[in-house]
């Protein structure tokens, strides 16, 4: 299951978890957002252990949103090592979406 993320544990959870964190930058109203949520909870379960996977909503930590400069939903940031190491906007298949995760392992 994706952990949730937020504007108090983005430091910890994702730039200093020792392992590379897929982040997805979504909000409750995004359609585009909902489906792609199947293919992220399901990446979840796919890299446990591997790869961290969780989601922050862009609605309630909009200083997250910012810093990375996320203008469109759904965004999907792979971070490695504490920086931003690959990104993917909008709807993504889920191919797609494990080829990016690949990459960071």
């Amino acid at each position: 299951m994706a952990e949730k993320f937020t504007s108090a544990n983005f430091e910890a959870e994702v730039l200093q978890a020792g392992m590379p964190v897929l982040v997805d930058f979504y909000a409750d109203w995004c359609g585009p957002c909902k489906m792609m949520a199947p293919a992220v909870e399901a990446a979840a379960d796919s890299y446990n252990g591997r790869i961290k996977v969780g989601k922050i909503n862009v609605d309630e930590n909009g200083d997250v949103a910012e810093r990375y400069g996320v203008m469109s939903i759904p965004t999907l940031i792979l971070f490695k090592d504490g920086a931003e190491f690959k990104r993917m906007v909008g709807l993504q298949s889920k191919g797609a979406l494990h080829a990016m995760m690949d990459s960071a392992l």
